[in-house]
């Protein structure tokens, strides 16, 4: 007897094709506003195995903490060369690196502010529904009262903060572990 994949269990060729088009590691163009910085990192399974099919989604509010989205109706300034969006594959080895600004604060729930974040969505081959996660920045003395990052068991909140990489001040580290020891902390938000 074997076991085959069936086609509910595995997304296919559209995966790559689907997403190819969106691949953006800039998320912040010249001229925009903010603190630059670079984050890379790798995307491993249970087994310290890299995932070579990921791809990483990135929203974020710029650098006055305004989000580039109709809904954002804060008095915020808005930066017309920011998106706050980008797609980021990762190599054969699990390796991403993408470049963005420090976002400012944003209104969290029942109005008290968050730190400085990017959201993550984590998409792969046979994974149906993504994964959805959180970057904090390092030694963000805000990062203490933010209402989300709070909300984990406090042995698990540093899989949600990046690692600065010494001798190069404007590069962090931050992986995306699946399973295991470590395993990043994903948020079930219902979709």
């Amino acid at each position: 007897m074997s076991l085959q994949t069936t086609t509910s269990q595995t997304v296919g060729p559209y995966f790559k094709i689907g997403f190819e088009w969106l691949h953006c590691d800039e998320l912040a163009r010249d001229g925009v506003a903010g603190e630059r910085v670079a984050i890379e990192g790798r995307v491993l399974d249970g087994d310290r195995q890299p995932v070579p099919d990921a791809v990483l989604e990135i929203w974020q509010a710029n650098s006055h903490g305004r989000y580039a989205h109709p809904e954002d109706t804060q008095g915020k300034p808005l930066d017309p060369g920011f998106q706050g969006y980008g797609r980021i594959p990762v190599n054969q080895n699990g390796l991403f690196r993408f470049a963005t600004i420090k976002p400012g604060p944003v209104p969290g729930p029942d109005g008290r502010e968050q730190a400085p974040h990017l959201v993550v969505s984590v998409f792969m081959r046979g994974l149906l529904k993504r994964l959805v996660t959180r970057i904090y920045f390092p030694d963000d003395a805000r990062n203490a009262a933010d209402p989300i990052l709070n909300f984990v068991q406090a042995e698990r909140r540093h899989t949600l903060v990046a690692k600065p990489v010494v001798a190069q001040p404007a590069l962090l580290e931050w992986n995306v572990l699946l399973q295991g020891v470590d395993e990043t902390v994903f948020f079930d938000i219902g979709l």
